[in-house]
């Protein structure tokens, strides 16, 4: 077993928690090249809602390459999975809120 299989093997509703750490470490280590490449389109974007748009983003770029992860199939699932779908919307809001366009 290696190294990143016994990390992801912790889980949480099925999910594996090191990816969830990952992505949104990864986020927030991004978020002030990402907040300045917007500036330069005179797009204010507040660095702490990257980490807001982690799992949005993710979805988003999953579905588009054609990667179809439990949490993206759940997502896309019409039955079930509810309590997903509002924490993936609720990420979205706190994500597009205070999103300011530069007025000059």
């Amino acid at each position: 077993m290696t190294t990143i299989e016994f990390l992801r093997q912790f889980r949480l509703g099925g999910y594996a928690i090191f990816d969830f750490a990952v992505s949104f470490l990864g986020m927030a280590l991004l978020s002030p090249l990402l907040s300045g490449i917007f500036l330069k389109f005179k797009i204010k974007i507040p660095k702490i809602n990257w980490v807001f748009l982690t799992l949005p983003i993710s979805i988003i770029f999953h579905i588009a390459f054609g990667k179809m992860t439990p949490l993206v199939q759940n997502f896309l699932n019409f039955k079930d999975h509810f309590i997903l779908k509002i924490i993936v919307l609720i990420f979205l809001f706190l994500g597009l809120r205070n999103i300011e366009k530069i007025k000059k």
